[in-house]
């Protein structure tokens, strides 16, 4: 099927992410009126999301057999490959255990621990561990020890791979659409958590790994602790505009396990006036889609923590403008977050000339993302990607991967289940 002008394409993604957004916080009755190639597009926006699985189980509508049969199939995928996901971590804290190393699984691993999900609903593409600096050589042996190959680094973690899929003949990017119970589950190694925004680290590790922990997996210190974690990560995302409604639904879910003294531990992490300027805008969003899920005090102290023109940046902002739902690939997309003029400078500089780990890591993404296989941007010199930012239209590479799988027969995007799994189709939907 052509490609239909990109217009109408960043048209159909973004009503189709305001409309899940509005249906994770409050399921209506009554489907949207959308033609054929908005429900394609709306099957892209739900993979870039992360939200198919959760979609299944919410809605109470139903849309046309190809959008039911896809989001129907991509929870049992979904809780098949959770199930793997349990059996791999329960490996590496018994071999951990025996090491004598402590680790904390991170993100979607802990909210799953918790009970804030169940088997099924929330995708996870990779397992991300926490380990202390000084046991990530250690750390790294444990993993080669259960067969898995370390392929890259970048400055937030190292990637290692089963030995099996590193050494594949087939390339590592001929991936699926959307979730597989059998694709290959990496492992993201931290040694600590941070982030550029966009160019200033935040580091929050200090709160997240525990004071003393044991050997084998940990819990996030505190509830307070994983919801700083999960917002630092948002930021990040909103930097890149790659952020999901998946992560708004994750903080949305978890303040609702916060109490005052959470909120009040939150808060006192300013240091000095300033320290939480970054989180602000992710708690702008989740106000905005989750209603209640903020305290008005938290908000207005995080307001008069932050730099105005950061602020204004925070109150327009939709889930629509810092996700994948918007095509344009922008020269500076993260200097509004910018702090002084003179960081803004370094942001321009840094862009336009940019370091070699940058350049690394778009080499690394041109030959292991799926949406970089058979995309001219990817391969693209940075000289031609300056041109295109001035003068092209050119749309980013990872969300017209999506859209051009969408647009696909339904029979190719839609991935048969894993066999055994009838039980799991059978609840995916509620009555």
């Amino acid at each position: 099927m052509p490609l239909p002008p990109l217009p109408r394409v960043e048209l159909a993604l973004r009503q189709a992410t305001e409309l899940f957004a509005a249906e994770l916080l409050r399921p209506t009755a009554r489907g949207p009126d959308w033609d054929h190639f908005e429900w394609d597009m709306a099957r892209a926006a739900a993979v870039l999301h992360g939200v198919t699985p959760l979609l299944a189980g919410v809605l109470r509508w139903h849309g046309p057999s190809a959008w039911e049969q896809f989001i129907g199939q991509q929870r049992v995928h979904t809780a098949a490959r959770q199930r793997r996901i349990t059996a791999l971590l329960a490996r590496i804290d018994q071999q951990a255990r025996r090491a004598d190393i402590a680790l904390v699984p991170l993100k979607g691993a802990a909210l799953h621990r918790l009970g804030v999900y169940t088997g099924g609903e929330r995708p996870m593409a990779d397992v991300d561990l926490l380990v202390a600096q000084c046991d990530s050589g250690r750390m790294t042996q444990l993993l080669l020890s259960l067969g898995y190959l370390d392929t890259s680094v970048t400055w937030k973690h190292r990637v290692f791979e089963p030995l099996e899929h590193a050494l594949a003949a087939a390339p590592k990017a001929a991936a699926s659409f959307g979730e597989h119970a059998d694709g290959a589950i990496k492992i993201e190694l931290h040694s600590r958590i941070a982030e550029r925004l966009p160019l200033n680290t935040v580091d929050v590790s200090e709160t997240v790994f525990p004071p003393a922990p044991h050997p084998g997996l940990n819990c996030y210190p505190s509830t307070m602790a994983l919801f700083t974690h999960l917002l630092l990560h948002a930021a990040g995302s909103m930097v890149l505009r790659s952020m999901r409604l998946l992560q708004l639904h994750d903080l949305a879910l978890l303040s609702a396990r916060m109490q005052p003294d959470d909120w009040q531990q939150l808060l006192a992490q300013r240091r000095h006036p300033g320290a939480l300027w970054w989180a602000l805008p992710p708690m702008e969003l989740l106000a905005r889609y989750y209603p209640e899920s903020v305290p008005a005090g938290v908000l207005a102290s995080l307001r008069s923590d932050c730099p105005r023109r950061i602020r204004t940046m925070s109150r327009r902002q939709t889930i629509s403008d810092v996700s994948f739902a918007a095509l344009r690939i922008e020269a500076f997309p993260g200097i509004g977050w910018s702090t002084s003029t003179a960081e803004k400078l370094r942001y321009v500089f840094n862009r336009v000339l940019p370091g070699r780990a940058l350049v690394d890591a778009r080499v690394a993404d041109a030959t292991q993302q799926a949406w970089a296989a058979h995309n001219s941007w990817a391969q693209m010199s940075h000289a031609r990607r300056i041109l295109t930012w001035t003068f092209g239209h050119t749309p980013r590479p990872q969300p017209m991967h999506a859209v051009r799988c969408a647009l696909q027969d339904p029979a190719d995007c839609a991935t048969p289940p894993p066999p055994g799994t009838d039980e799991i189709r059978a609840a995916t939907r509620m009555s």
